[in-house]
């Protein structure tokens, strides 16, 4: 186990609670709760935020999702046993998530459009970023 390098919670309060904010938002948001989970799940697979990968995973179970889902996720690709729509979540989680080397490509951006209106395409997208934001920070400080 590493200790914790900064309070940062403490420190960065309102910096903190800005995050939290949005997050808040988007739980209220015309979003699938569940869906953002699956998101902020993968999302926190891709950074390995250990922290956040039991948080969300503990949700999705609360939830009512299977284990085999949940053990299934990092294979999404090939499994059957995402729909579509999460499908495009997941691509466009991931190309977000690696937007130095996948640059969101246009691809991603218009798959969405099949299963997404643009107001939930916008707020999939503030999802998607501020779990980047919320992973790094965890992971930064050894939460």
């Amino acid at each position: 186990m590493t200790q914790l390098r900064l309070p940062y919670f403490d420190l960065s309060t309102e910096a903190l609670t800005g995050l939290r904010s949005v997050k808040n938002y988007l739980e209220n948001s015309a979003l699938n709760k569940t869906l953002l989970e699956w998101v902020y799940l993968r999302v926190s697979q891709i950074n390995g935020c250990s922290f956040c990968l039991k948080l969300h995973s503990k949700a999705l179970r609360a939830a009512g999702e299977k284990e085999e889902r949940l053990d299934s996720l990092a294979g999404w690709h090939s499994s059957p046993l995402f729909s579509e729509q999460e499908r495009a979540a997941f691509q466009w989680a991931e190309s977000l998530s690696q937007i130095a080397t996948i640059h969101a490509p246009d691809a991603d951006f218009d798959l969405l459009k099949k299963y997404f209106n643009d107001q939930e395409i916008s707020d999939l997208t503030f999802a998607i970023a501020n779990m980047n934001a919320l992973n790094r920070v965890a992971i930064a400080m050894r939460q």
